[in-house]
């Protein structure tokens, strides 16, 4: 098959099998660039299952894009709670803000002018110009660079051959149907050429694809792994003399700025701290971070922040990682001595 037949089969297999989800709209560019964008920046790295029950309450609190710029920051930190990399929700609110402030409300439907939204990189943009206004855009990702990879039987590093997988992903991208073509391309990735134990028997493509059935079809793409790099911290769990926990707001920059945290840091303080002798362990995208729990008993802690009831904390916005704390020490009721 060529590229046109190849796009159209993908297409009568997307309007048959196609998912059905809360941001999607089949037949066109979607009615509101608003639920497009706040479902691609919330898909950045979270998988789709996590994402619908998130979107759908997030929608309800702030249904327009001027709900969402008027809002503050700790509130929109609220309603992304569960979601993690934070970073993203300061993004949408920064996005939402300069679409209401600096384009009239209006969302941008150019490259140039998507690309300064805040959060918004090449592949959002991409995705975003497709689904909200059926532009003939190419949207490339993890699930498009497998499905690439494996048709063509690329197995060269990736690293290598981005350019390539760009460019036959380009050809085979629909000029008369964009939006539902990068919908359906992301299903066929996410259902049908899955990462392990690709169903290659109902792919719209086995009779193209030069790695359909083959036993190795699991190792392509070829992905170099690198090693998670290894941090070691010390978090403490401060109490005054009524019981209550110390929490201070995280002001440094990073995916955790602006969310509630015990306090912690990467070399000990020289604090009369007891070490609890128990540690916590949390997996970041590129970062294996394991914390050492220690207890202190302080009026007066060296940090900045407050003093909350224990019970309190998680009416804050916080990080997976203090969740995992709070979860881990929820018997951190009594002197810690």
């Amino acid at each position: 098959m060529n590229t046109k037949e190849l796009s159209q089969s993908l297409l009568a297999w997307y309007d048959v099998h196609g998912r059905a989800l809360p941001w999607r709209h089949k037949g066109g560019a979607h009615p509101s660039p608003y639920a497009v964008l706040v479902s691609e920046i919330m898909l950045q790295q979270t998988t789709v299952k996590t994402v619908m029950p998130y979107f759908e309450r997030f929608m309800r609190r702030f249904p327009t894009v001027y709900d969402l710029a008027a809002a503050t920051q700790e509130e929109v930190y609220q309603y992304w709670q569960g979601l993690g990399y934070y970073s993203r929700a300061r993004s949408l609110h920064a996005a939402a803000q300069t679409i209401v402030n600096d384009f009239g409300g209006c969302f941008p439907n150019t490259r140039t002018d998507v690309l300064k939204l805040k959060g918004v990189g090449a592949y959002t943009a991409s995705s975003f110009l497709a689904l909200a206004f059926n532009r003939p855009e190419t949207v490339v990702d993890g699930n498009v660079m497998r499905i690439i990879c494996r048709m063509f039987r690329l197995t060269a590093p990736l690293s290598e051959i981005k350019n390539e997988i760009a460019a036959r992903a380009a050809a085979l991208t629909s000029a008369d149907r964009p939006a539902d073509y990068a919908s359906a391309i992301m299903d066929l990735g996410a259902v049908v050429c899955t990462p392990r134990k690709p169903h290659c028997d109902v792919c719209p493509w086995r009779h193209g694809c030069l790695s359909a059935g083959c036993k190795d079809v699991e190792s392509i793409p070829n992905r170099i792994k690198t090693a998670k790099k290894k941090i070691n911290g010390y978090l403490y769990l401060i109490k005054d003399s009524s019981e209550r926990i110390f929490i201070r707001c995280r002001t440094e920059k990073g995916l955790l700025s602006g969310l509630w945290e015990f306090p912690w840091s990467k070399q000990k303080l020289t604090l009369s701290a007891t070490d609890a002798g128990q540690q916590v362990t949390h997996i970041f995208t590129h970062i294996k971070l394991t914390l050492h729990i220690f207890h202190l008993r302080d009026n007066n802690p060296p940090f900045s922040g407050k003093f909350i009831a224990w019970q309190d904390f998680k009416n804050y916005p916080t990080s997976s990682l203090m969740k995992k704390v709070y979860k881990n020490f929820s018997n951190f009721t009594q002197d810690p001595e």
